[in-house]
């Protein structure tokens, strides 16, 4: 595990030391980390906790780190001694990787000593916001390919050698179902997968000699990629080339194409293999892939089965933050926590107060989504239950007959990690039972249905009471 701690900006260390002096350093505090709404992102698939543990375990302050701190010539004496016994020992809740989230929903809370959950915003945001966003846009994709395997390809692209990593990770969570990453492929066993580059086929005197040759190789696992000077001849070469390791026994995998009008050039190939007798051969695709792309391809009758995904996945090029939030929600005045409220003349950035927690509300007979509620984490909520627009009052919902699932478990307690994470295998399989309970409605690329996202009542009032207060003053 690496030691991330110096991984902040400098304005938390500044407060920090402002907290330590002004005698508030150990006043508990709650903070929400949420995600605003962007656009083109009406959900998200929730990742980056596992790393976020990490993060958390390993907090301390190297001999080093304190030497720089002090080279600033900005901290108090007395703040940097405190920094050598520093360490995380308040509570973490998070929602599961894998869950679908919402925009305003707390995904992770931090209940601590003031000055612990100062330091650790920037770091949790770093980590939950990117791996979230690439989760997201895999599902995206993943949703577009209408039961099409999905490969993420985008190492070569990714920002940075972290971002390559665990954004491949995150796409695995999302739906992909292999990598061309092996150091992501070793680290967290998943499938690697990949065929060859242009620069093979270019290193042989010709098309064919390059074909052949990589068959020689690989006669189990030949999977040709046909677009390197003309793709339909192509396609008959790497035919003539199956027919080849066909006669000694082995069986082809498929082509792959990486240019051109993939729809047509799909169907031709699909033809071609077919009429050669290379039915089981796939037909893989790959270059600026995006679900957007993949909606226009499946209107066309497009016959891809395996799409190779890199930068637009792996950068999600389209929407390149998630937007990812850490707010003050409470913190401790005269021996008990008081509800704490960001107010704007931007509606979204107008914060929920309060120490609270998140449910997910399931129709008993369908097992289908219905709506989610955020509460205050000691209300009760009742059944039947009437949920109200916060700001559209006139808009209800009644729930008769529903099953609910609080969605925030407890990480860290005094310190300590209290909860067992799961294989990603276990991840993978929870992030895709979790989508199944979705209409495709509310996962459509192009203007999908807006999913219900409630406050409770009582946090309804407490917000008003706060914003009545705050015009009396």
């Amino acid at each position: 595990m690496r030691n991330l701690t110096m991984m902040t900006d400098l304005y938390q260390l500044t407060m920090m030391n402002g907290y330590f002096l002004e005698g508030k350093a150990d006043s508990t505090s709650v903070f929400d980390l949420f995600f605003r709404q962007k656009n083109t992102m009406n959900y998200a698939v929730y990742a980056g906790l596992d790393q976020a543990i990490d993060y958390i375990k390993n907090l301390h302050f190297s001999k080093d780190d304190i030497e720089y701190l002090h080279s600033l010539g900005i901290f108090h004496k007395d703040f940097l001694e405190y920094l050598k016994g520093f360490k995380f020992t308040g509570d973490m809740y998070s929602v599961r990787e894998g869950d679908i989230v919402y925009p305003q929903e707390p995904l992770m809370i931090i209940k601590a000593p003031l000055i612990e959950a100062q330091l650790v915003e920037t770091a949790l945001l770093n980590i939950v916001s990117h791996q979230t966003l690439i989760a997201t846009k895999s599902a995206r994709i993943v949703h577009s390919a209408r039961g099409s395997d999905v490969v993420e390809f985008g190492l070569r692209r990714a920002q940075g050698p972290d971002a390559g990593i665990y954004g491949a990770r995150a796409a695995i969570i999302g739906g992909c179902n292999g990598t061309s990453n092996v150091l992501t492929g070793r680290l967290f066993n998943i499938p690697v997968k990949g065929t060859h580059a242009h620069s093979w086929v270019m290193s042989f005197p010709s098309e064919l000699d390059a074909f052949r040759a990589f068959a020689r190789v690989y006669p189990d696992t030949c999977l040709l990629l046909v677009d390197t000077y003309d793709t339909v001849k192509g396609i008959d070469n790497a035919i003539t080339v199956f027919n080849e390791l066909k006669a000694k026994g082995h069986k082809p995998v498929g082509i792959r194409l990486d240019s051109g009008d993939l729809a047509y050039l799909s169907k031709l190939a699909r033809k071609k293999l077919d009429a050669a007798g290379f039915t089981d051969a796939i037909v893989m695709a790959s270059g600026d892939i995006d679900e957007y792309l993949l909606e226009s391809l499946n209107s066309q009758g497009a016959r891809i089965d395996v799409y190779g995904v890199g930068t637009k996945l792996i950068t999600s090029e389209d929407t390149p933050s998630l937007g990812g939030v850490y707010k003050l929600s409470a913190i401790e005045a005269d021996g008990e926590l008081q509800p704490r409220m960001k107010i704007s003349d931007s509606l979204v950035k107008v914060t929920n107060p309060g120490f609270k927690t998140l449910y997910r509300l399931y129709d008993k007979k369908s097992g289908m989504a219905q709506a989610d509620l955020i509460a205050l984490r000691d209300e009760k909520i009742a059944k039947p239950l009437t949920l109200t627009h916060e700001t559209e009052r006139w808009k209800t919902t009644r729930l008769e007959d529903y099953d609910m699932r609080c969605m925030l478990h407890k990480i860290f307690e005094g310190g300590k990690n209290i909860y067992q994470s799961p294989s990603l295998d276990e991840i993978v399989a929870f992030a895709e039972s979790e989508r199944a309970k979705f209409w495709d409605e509310y996962k459509r690329i192009d203007n999908p249905q807006i999913y219900k996202v409630n406050v409770s009542d009582k946090l309804y009032e407490l917000k008003q009471s706060i914003l009545t207060a705050h015009k009396s003053r």
